[in-house]
């Protein structure tokens, strides 16, 4: 087991981008060359700041790098100037452009839509359909999944909206920020076009970089791993028998229970307004459920579009013969999303929506255009943090494949670690760092880098190869981003958490009290009927109903009936 949790703290590239380099570097600096992700990943749990984490993991991976031919002194302003001319190199590069450009503007899009008062409208609209407890939870939970595209949004938007009907049917504060919390992370990490998707994408594909594939479509990766979300999938499920057979168990029956008799909370609450005025639709402006859905219809399908021609275009021979013939056959759709070029699309549509919605407010004139650029650009400003973790996470990945860390590990360990036990490893580390960070997106960055190659060692040690590595190589891609967003989900300093309690006008302690045995409890489903039986062979369509299964059975045996002590 000491070598299993050594393995995964420290393993990362198996070739760099020039092996010799890794190699003669692997040689010379031998059990140094851990100290980047150790640096990183123990500063992640000191500092809980995940930027500050990263910068100094890739400092020391820079001066490392220098401190062989030159002083201390020199040591540290190379090791300085290396992080600058690293974070200019992934800028430079042209998919990683995309990427950031996307990111930026799909949060230009968000504040385009609530400036316009779209969320709001359709808010509105499910709230009104709410005629019981059991309805207003499940109309909050659609709301929840509605705003998928981005996990502020939906904490900023569903809480003050869902917070009268709540209260209407006696609902606790902590069970609306529950369900809240259960739907912003969970559905914007497996949302196929999100605020989200950009970073994703970009790890899995600077992960294979690592280990010498190049090339590979990461969009394609990250939509094959999204049956193996068990965590985002079974607390979504979660949340519906909890609704529907209107039992809880834990510390989530007794606020329950108070609030059937009037206490909608604990009484330590101070509600406080989460929303940014200047994002607010003007007075006397007509809300309409329009001016969110056709823009985002406008970037889902122009996203889709894209996909399809930027893959035609790159295809060649019998391939693109068979797509010309074909266009509309899944063969055809196949081969095009996998050859595109996500980042780009994923920009144009992003652009083509920005567009759509600028014209749509200034049409129906809620904004003019000078108002219309100015909240675009305030969406921008939004995502900053996402675009320094990313431009940090690159530059980690880029030294780690410099310094040869895998040559080092992966020859002394690699061979103890057994396979069905990765994903799970894997699985609870990204836990643990995002628990003790807060952060969804850090963990990412700090775990993908080291499980990607880990997990094709391991891989290769048990001989797998072709569409079994590939598997396996999904299993724990999986992993991590399940792991991140799980521990993301529990921790009290997370963001999501905070805004959660915010929006649902809970008291913060109250809520991280209440959703964490929840939150364990799917957790154990997860591991016990998701990720040990998928890596011991056992088909994900298997497992997946199995877990389902599971989850139905934890609240029908575990949970009581609410109104029992209240009748």
């Amino acid at each position: 087991m000491r070598q299993i949790l050594l393995l995964l703290f420290f393993s990362v590239a198996l070739f760099g981008v020039d092996p010799e380099v890794a190699k003669r570097n692997a040689q010379i600096y031998g059990v140094f060359t851990l100290i980047p992700p150790v640096v990183a990943i123990a500063l992640a749990f000191i500092t809980k700041d995940v930027i500050l984490s990263l910068f100094i993991g890739v400092f020391s991976g820079t001066f490392l790098i220098n401190i062989v031919n030159e002083n201390v002194f020199m040591g540290i302003v190379k090791g300085f100037t290396g992080i600058v001319s690293r974070v200019v190199e992934s800028m430079a590069d042209s998919t990683d452009a995309g990427i950031l450009l996307q990111v930026l503007c799909i949060g230009g899009v968000v504040a385009l839509i609530t400036k316009m008062g779209g969320t709001k409208a359709v808010a509105l609209w499910l709230s009104k359909k709410a005629k019981t407890g059991v309805s207003a939870q499940i109309s909050t939970w659609l709301m929840g999944i509605f705003v998928f595209f981005d996990d502020y949004a939906n904490a900023l938007i569903v809480g003050p909206i869902m917070r009268p009907i709540s209260d209407k049917f006696k609902i606790s504060r902590e069970k609306l920020a529950f369900i809240i919390d259960a739907t912003a992370a969970p559905i914007a990490g497996i949302a196929i076009i999100s605020t989200w998707v950009g970073l994703e994408v970009s790890l899995i594909e600077k992960g294979y970089e690592l280990i010498g594939e190049t090339g590979i479509n990461a969009y394609s990766i990250f939509i094959e791993t999204i049956p193996y979300r068990f965590y985002n999938l079974f607390i979504l499920f979660f949340i519906v028998c909890t609704a529907l057979m209107q039992r809880e168990y834990g510390p989530m029956l007794a606020a329950e229970r108070r609030a059937r008799r009037g206490e909608l909370h604990s009484g330590k609450t101070q509600i406080q307004d989460l929303e940014d005025k200047t994002l607010e639709p003007k007075e006397g402006v007509k809300l309409s459920a329009s001016n969110a859905i056709v823009p985002l219809l406008v970037l889902v399908i122009g996203a889709f579009t894209s996909f399809y021609f930027s893959g035609l275009a790159a295809l060649e021979g019998d391939t693109l013969k068979n797509a010309l013939a074909n266009p509309l056959s899944f063969s055809t759709f196949k081969d095009t999303f996998g050859a595109a070029d996500s980042a780009t699309s994923l920009f144009q549509a992003a652009l083509l929506a920005s567009i759509v919605a600028i014209v749509m407010g200034v049409w129906r004139k809620i904004f003019d255009v000078k108002e219309a650029i100015s909240t675009w650009v305030k969406g921008w400003k939004t995502m900053i943090i996402t675009v320094v973790i990313l431009l940090l996470a690159w530059s980690l990945s880029a030294v780690i494949k410099e310094l040869g860390t895998s040559r080092y590990l992966v020859d002394l360990l690699s061979d103890s670690t057994p396979k069905f036990i990765l994903p799970v490893a894997v699985f609870i580390l990204g836990s643990f760092i995002s628990f003790s960070t807060g952060t969804s997106y850090g963990t990412m960055g700090i775990l993908m880098p080291l499980a990607i190659p880990l997990a094709y060692a391991v891989g290769k040690n048990y001989g797998l190869d072709g569409d079994a590595m590939h598997a396996y190589m999904i299993v724990n891609i999986s992993s991590v981003l399940t792991g991140a967003i799980f521990g993301d989900h529990c921790s009290p300093i997370s963001d999501t958490t905070i805004l959660s309690s915010m929006g649902a006008g809970c008291s913060h302690i109250d809520h991280v009290s209440t959703q964490m045995i929840y939150a364990l409890s799917v957790c154990a489903v997860c591991v016990l009927v998701g990720y040990l039986p998928v890596a011991l062979g056992l088909s994900v369509w298997i497992a997946l109903p199995c877990g389902f299964l599971a989850i139905w059975a934890l609240v029908r045996f575990v949970g009581k009936k609410v109104e029992e002590k209240a009748a």
